[in-house]
């Protein structure tokens, strides 16, 4: 069993991970939803705000970053399975919806033979008003991210960066509901490209293990374990 289908373990066994869910356009004046999920989305698995699963994971930021660069922090509230945030897009441009959480405890699994470690969640999300495309903005220093390219020839195409440099060679996991899944890995800019033949909802996630040791609130971790999501809706 690899790490990717133990982490946060749940009785049957599915991996898990953070993601934010928004509808891919927007429109100027008009208050635009977003959703931060805890689960499993191609197992249509959908932890419940007020349960253990995702109290551990419930300490995250979520911020809009407008097309001028301008930070917008959000304060979610939690529904029944998700967080709802909204803004009001100003302008017209390319919004792009950043959630971060590097406020999780110190997890033991050196019963799965993978060592402790401390998590890290990073997830971004991109709301399109108007025509103007353009690439999704990366803020993450400490981390993953996952950057939306503008899409050419019928592909959508994005490019990972981890601590702000491009990262090569990275294996990127694309989900849809119904057990579907696909592996890609990024070329030598970081980039990867694919269509999208089914009008569904795809999950991106890649991960990375940054082997340094440290400690978090009192206890010692070997190394930090770096996951990033990307919604396409």
């Amino acid at each position: 069993m690899t790490f990717a289908t133990t982490l946060f373990v749940v009785t049957s066994g599915l991996a898990h991970y953070m993601w934010l869910e928004t509808s891919n356009t927007g429109t100027l004046g008009k208050k635009h939803g977003i959703k931060v999920y805890f689960g499993e989305y191609t197992y249509g698995v959908l932890e419940e705000t007020a349960g253990d699963a995702y109290q551990k994971v419930a300490n995250f930021e979520l911020w809009v970053i407008a097309p001028d660069g301008t930070k917008l922090t959000l304060s979610p509230t939690a529904g029944t399975d998700h967080y709802a945030a909204y803004f009001t897009p100003s302008t017209e441009g390319v919004y792009t919806v950043v959630l971060n959480n590097n406020g999780i405890g110190v997890i033991d699994y050196t019963q799965y033979d993978f060592g402790i470690f401390k998590p890290h969640y990073h997830s971004t999300a991109k709301v399109l008003v108007g025509d103007a495309d353009a690439n999704t903005k990366t803020d993450n220093p400490l981390g993953l991210v996952i950057k939306e390219i503008v899409p050419k020839a019928g592909k959508v195409t994005f490019q990972i960066y981890y601590k702000g440099e491009p990262l090569k060679k990275q294996e990127v996991k694309i989900f849809v509901s119904d057990l579907w899944s696909k592996t890609l890995h990024t070329d030598e800019k970081g980039q990867i490209s694919f269509s999208l033949p089914w009008k569904t909802t795809y999950t991106m996630e890649t991960t990375f293990n940054e082997k340094v040791p440290g400690k978090y609130k009192g206890k010692d971790y070997e190394f930090i374990w770096h996951c990033a999501t990307y919604c396409i809706k």
